[in-house]
């Protein structure tokens, strides 16, 4: 993925800890952190910076998830991101309210991207 690419759409941080997704109350449901990243901002920065103004925790941006299917240009990439802080900063955009720590099994019928689907599958806990 190109840095135009990331900039031209959006960015989903895939967020997991012991055995849970983080997500954020999207309209009338629950979904990933995601927003647009900064012009010269890799999908792995932007999704990092994203996690931290939205929810407060400290993350760092790992890999990029690539769909099995069809990856065409309107694809949204997701990028896997590795917690960093066990607290969130009290800057975060979002009150307590609007973030949660899902089970897998709970963020797999939330209507995730297929490709967080698959990671969450491959990555459950035993």
């Amino acid at each position: 993925m190109t840095l135009e690419q990331a900039a031209r759409g959006g960015v989903d941080a895939v967020v997991v800890y012991d055995g849970r997704l983080l997500m954020v109350a999207a309209q009338d449901s629950w979904g990933l952190p995601s927003g647009a990243p900064q012009p010269a901002e890799s999908a792995q920065a932007g999704a990092a910076r994203l996690v931290y103004e939205l929810t407060g925790y400290l993350v760092d941006g790992t890999s990029v998830l690539r769909s099995q299917g069809t990856a065409g240009e309107d694809a949204r990439p997701a990028v896997v991101c590795q917690l960093l802080s066990q607290a969130p900063s009290a800057e975060a955009r979002l009150g307590p309210e609007q973030i949660r720590w899902a089970p897998f099994t709970e963020a797999l019928d939330a209507g995730l991207p297929e490709a967080v689907r698959d990671y969450l599958v491959g990555h459950s806990p035993v």
